[in-house]
């Protein structure tokens, strides 16, 4: 820029070049000045110089003196070429706008007359228009009508072919036949809803002839059921799917469901009845019969009628292995589809209602009690001929355990029976009947035994040792083996009733009370007194040892034993109490005080009643010298008795029981006779001092004493006759009672202790 600016200047500086006066050189003067001061006045960060110098930098243009000279009139030449294009463009622009206006004119020309043509078009054919309307309205009616006459034919109307399917014998029970009855149904169902419209013609006439369908279905299906049911095996293969359709679907018929179940129960009632007799009489025969497989080692179960417990234990076995087999075979018709079953019955019902039992009461179906009740049904047969083979041997069979054995068998298999089909079942009513009827003839054998025992007068004689009598220790025996096969069967479980008793206190009553009723009468025959305390105390205690260990026994029984022994262990402390009183001799002397005595308890001692006794009393007991039994050669004779008995005394008081089968019982027997000889002779020995000291002899010298006490060994009997010039009386107050009768109390307890 500087170059170019100080050679512009240079030249127009120069006198040579320049043709201008100097007036005009002043004015170039002035515009160069003023160009100088407008560049110079520019600021190089002006915008469009920044663009022009961009520019002029792109056109790749020289800084040259010829450059500079010819860049002003380049740039403007190029502005003139650029406006005379732009001018030819425009006028391209506007020729080409005159033709879009030529053609537009003509547009409208044509477009005018489109107009007039459309208007006469729409004036002739407006008539045709409206008639065309009109039929493709009824038009659309018409096709809507067919839809729904289409529609109403292929939901109310069932094809031939369908019909046939559906009542002809000879088609088969299939899906499609299922699919059909399904199809009938639910057009039978919708005619409801045209019976509610104006016009019921139509709805009664479809609904009339889909019930004639329905029916005919409903009796070709059972049909195909009871011939399916002749055929059937429910041992080895399953109830088919087809049969459980067949049945849900019937199921909508209550009375040709019943009457099909009817017909179904009879004929497994034959099947079973002879898979019955069959494995009563041959085993192989009644295997194959029963759909498995001939086991040649099985024998019939009539091999075994000779032993009534595995006989009636092998027919129970069989018939509830059938039930059992029975039960699985027919849980999945009627417990895996009983909702099924409930719902078609309740339609059914809703359908029929001359159906119900109950026209009160709502009915519903229970496919566990409807399982039951067919399983029931179908074991009638059998449960007839069990009940008579039953009866038969147990009628000719007189041995009560084994009796009773049947009769807890039979309430096991009742209480089985019971869980498997219900309590309200013919086998549960079987199995209660038999067991009374076994029970009532095991009380008759029982009872007849009994009768037969007390007949024969015989066996009825006790045994020289008094031990139990044979026949009821044989009774005690078989009661064992009751009492054990009680022990393990179901009716333990039961507990006792509300009156204390069980479910063996009648088997007590005949197996038990009449033998030891019999046993103690026997005692009778003794004439010892002694000896039928014994023989009965030997016979209770043999009773109560069967019955102890056994608590649903002796729960019953056991008090009243208890009790008669206790009633029998008081007479034997009497006999023993007696048997010590005259073995001692100190029976006389009891027997002479008696008079004096003035006890109020059999506990009191003879010291603490003389205290209590009047002064009236006092003087008698100095006349206890004149009784007999207190003369000095009477009480030397009983005290030497006493000691020559006290050695071996309570030997012989254990021998006199010996022949109690209880040595406890002997031995506290002898005991308490002990303590009570003990008493008597604590009151003798008291009444002795009593007596004299109410004669004064209290004072009496050891030496008088001890002559008195060597009378006891012989010389008491010279003495009355040394001093015979001497009167009684004066006898009498010269020796002491004591002195004759010297053993106090406690050496008597420590002798028999």
């Amino acid at each position: 820029m500087t170059s170019y600016f100080t050679t512009g200047a240079g030249h127009g500086s120069s006198p040579a070049s320049s043709p201008l006066s100097p007036p005009q050189q002043n004015q170039r003067s002035t515009a160069l000045s003023n160009r100088l001061t407008s560049v110079l006045s520019a600021s190089y960060a002006d915008s469009d110089i920044r663009d022009a110098l961009g520019t002029l930098s792109l056109r790749g243009i020289h800084n040259t003196a010829e450059t500079r000279r010819q860049i002003r009139l380049d740039v403007q030449r190029e502005v003139i070429q650029s406006n005379a294009e732009i001018v030819r463009d425009f006028g391209a622009v506007a020729e080409q706008l005159k033709r879009i206006g030529s053609v537009i004119s003509t547009l409208n020309q044509t477009c005018d007359e489109m107009r007039k043509h459309i208007g006469q078009a729409k004036q002739e054919t407006a008539p045709v228009l409206e008639e065309a309307t009109a039929l493709m309205e009824q038009k659309k009616s018409t096709e809507t009508k067919q839809k729904l006459l289409d529609a109403f034919s292929n939901h109310f109307l069932v094809p031939e072919e369908d019909l046939v399917v559906l009542t002809a014998s000879e088609q088969p029970i299939d899906d499609r036949f299922f699919d059909v009855l399904a199809r009938v149904k639910q057009v039978h169902h919708d005619c409801e809803l045209l019976l509610g419209g104006e016009n019921q013609r139509l709805g009664l006439e479809i609904m009339d002839l889909s019930t004639r369908h329905l029916n005919a279905a409903y009796q070709k299906l059972y049909r195909w059921i009871q011939k399916k049911f002749q055929s059937l095996n429910l041992e080895d293969p399953r109830i088919s799917s087809s049969i459980r359709r067949a049945l849900r679907v019937l199921a909508e018929k209550p009375s040709l469901f019943h009457s099909c179940l009817d017909y179904f129960a009879e004929a497994r009632d034959y099947v079973l009845s002879d898979s019955f007799h069959y494995a009563l009489t041959d085993a192989m025969s009644g295997n194959a019969a029963a759909g498995t497989g001939a086991d040649r080692s099985v024998k019939p179960i009539e091999f075994s009628a000779h032993d009534p417990l595995r006989y009636v234990g092998d027919m129970l076995a069989w018939v509830h292995s059938t039930t059992v087999s029975e039960r699985e075979a027919l849980e999945a018709l009627f417990v895996a589809d009983g909702e099924e079953l409930a719902r078609g019955i309740q339609a059914g019902l809703s359908s029929e209602p001359w159906s119900r039992i109950d026209e009160d009461k709502e009915e519903t179906f229970d496919g566990r009690k409807a399982l039951s009740d067919l399983v029931n049904r179908d074991l009638v047969g059998v449960a007839r001929s069990l009940r008579q083979r039953v009866e038969l041997v147990i009628q000719g069979h007189d041995d009560p355990v084994t009796c009773y054995k049947v009769v807890n068998l039979l309430a096991f298999y009742r209480k089985t029976f019971s869980k498997l089909i219900g309590s309200q079942s013919n086998l549960v009513d079987l199995m209660q009947a038999l067991e009374k009827y076994t029970f009532n003839h095991f009380e008759q054998l029982m009872r007849g035994l009994a009768s037969a025992l007390a007949a024969d007068q015989a066996s009825l004689v006790p045994p020289d040792d008094l031990s139990p009598p044979e026949f009821l220790l044989d009774a005690l025996e078989s009661l064992l083996s009751l009492m054990k096969s009680y022990e393990t069967s179901v009716d333990l479980e039961e507990g006792s009733s509300s009156d204390g008793e069980n479910a063996f206190s009648s088997v007590l009553r005949v197996a038990f009370d009449p033998f030891l009723t019999l046993a103690r009468s026997s005692s009778n025959k003794l004439k010892d007194t002694t000896a039928q305390v014994i023989y009965q105390t030997n016979i209770l205690l043999a009773a109560r040892a069967a019955i102890q260990p056994f608590g649903f026994a002796s729960a019953t029984h056991n008090a009243p034993l208890s009790s008669a022994l206790s009633t029998l262990r008081n007479n034997l402390l009497d006999v023993q109490h007696q048997f010590l009183l005259e073995k001692s001799g100190l029976d006389n002397l009891l027997e002479a005080l008696e008079p004096f005595s003035q006890k109020s308890t059999e506990e009191a001692s003879a010291e603490e009643k003389l205290p209590n006794q009047s002064d009236q009393q006092k003087p008698q007991l100095a006349d206890l010298t004149k009784l007999i039994a207190f003369k000095p050669e009477s009480l030397v004779a009983s005290s030497q008795q006493l000691d020559d008995f006290l050695p071996s005394a309570l030997m012989d008081a254990t021998d006199n029981l010996k022949r109690i089968q209880s040595a406890s019982l002997v031995q506290s027997v002898t005991e308490d006779a002990v303590e009570a000889f003990c008493r008597d002779f604590e009151f003798v020995e008291g009444m002795i001092i009593a007596a004299d000291e109410a004669r004064g002899m209290t004072n009496m010298n050891l030496a008088t004493g001890g002559s008195m006490i060597s009378g006891r060994s012989g010389r008491s009997s010279r003495r009355p006759g040394a001093r015979g010039e001497e009167n009684e009386d004066s006898e009498d107050d010269r020796w002491s009672l004591r002195a004759l009768f010297p053993r106090t109390t406690g050496e008597i307890r420590v002798l028999l202790s």
